[in-house]
């Protein structure tokens, strides 16, 4: 029987929260929507990521109103994906878009490809959609780390290696060990992997759990809090990893097609993994970015709108 294709079955809205996770350190938090957060300043908010369109970003800013009148003047993206950037336009007074290389990189050559391909994957995310006004571009680039000083508080942005995407950074506070990991960590939540680099997110994670951090604001679900939890949840992050490259493999030994290492790897995860959020979206794309990752393709392939449908109905077509 064919599946609804990614998420479009999920009608169910989630109200975002904010959750103080150290003194003017905010994580703006869902049950399974992407998270978000900001920084006070002495004078100004840094925010990470900056939601899906105009019309959420504007319910975040109008939560972060009951905590702070302070103007967000600097954006922090975590990655390029569309849930995360394309809210950019309700920041009337940001001045300073800042991203990795990487990140700026997949701008250029798939934003426009994953824009279209990401509202007809999740069309709730995408609320009042037709707002946006186009990509959202970084003013400043850094290759593998940069600092704020928001008063006496140190904000490092850091791009620790590929991952979830070929330009993910984290924000971390070295000072109060919080981390705002993006979507290389998550806790109990499905990954997404299509545009993965699977073999390298390994040795990332390693880095993160290296910089020992209390507290986490993970791609979605709750935030993560107490250092023992947090190195549970990056050791789960990469079990679901391992298994998927593991049984992927498996399939390929055994010549498996694309079709094939799809219900090989699906029969033994979903006991696993099926009841985290997410799940049945992400699955058929972590596979097909595994099978090709597995048989030597570098980079990803761009997903299109056109490739989505082509691969849900050759693996979730029924």
């Amino acid at each position: 029987m064919a599946k609804p294709f990614a998420s479009t079955g999920d009608t169910q809205v989630q109200k975002a929260r904010l959750v103080e996770l150290a003194p003017d350190v905010y994580g703006y938090i869902s049950d399974f929507d992407p998270n978000t957060g900001f920084i006070l300043g002495p004078e100004d908010v840094l925010a990470i990521d900056c939601r899906a369109t105009p019309k959420m970003a504007r319910e975040w800013l109008a939560d972060m109103a009951t905590v702070t009148d302070k103007p967000v003047t600097r954006i922090f993206l975590t990655h390029y994906h569309a849930v995360r950037v394309f809210g950019r336009a309700a920041f009337t007074e940001a001045h300073t878009v800042l991203a990795s290389r990487g990140t700026r990189e997949l701008i250029a050559e798939r934003g426009e490809q994953d824009f279209e391909s990401e509202v007809r994957r999740f069309p709730r995310l995408f609320q009042d959609v037709d707002e946006v006004p186009g990509l959202t571009w970084p003013d400043l680039t850094f290759d593998q780390e940069t600092t704020l000083w928001l008063g006496e508080r140190e904000v490092r942005l850091l791009h620790l290696g590929r991952g979830h995407s070929k330009g993910d950074s984290v924000a971390w506070l070295p000072q109060e060990r919080v981390l705002f990991a993006g979507d290389l960590i998550e806790d109990r939540c499905a990954l997404y992997c299509g545009d993965a680099y699977l073999h390298a997110w390994r040795g990332t994670l390693e880095r993160l759990a290296a910089l020992r951090p209390r507290v986490v604001v993970p791609g979605r679900g709750s935030a993560i809090l107490g250092e023992e939890q947090v190195q549970q949840a990056i050791r789960s992050t990469r079990g679901f990893i391992d298994d998927l490259l593991s049984l992927t493999q498996e399939a390929l030994d055994q010549g498996a097609d694309l079709k094939a290492a799809f219900d090989h790897v699906y029969a033994h995860m979903t006991p696993k993994y099926g009841d985290w959020p997410i799940y049945e979206h992400c699955i058929p794309f972590n596979v097909s970015r595994a099978y090709d990752e597995l048989r030597g393709i570098q980079d990803p392939i761009i997903w299109t709108a056109e490739r989505d449908q082509e691969m849900w109905q050759a693996l979730q077509g029924g």
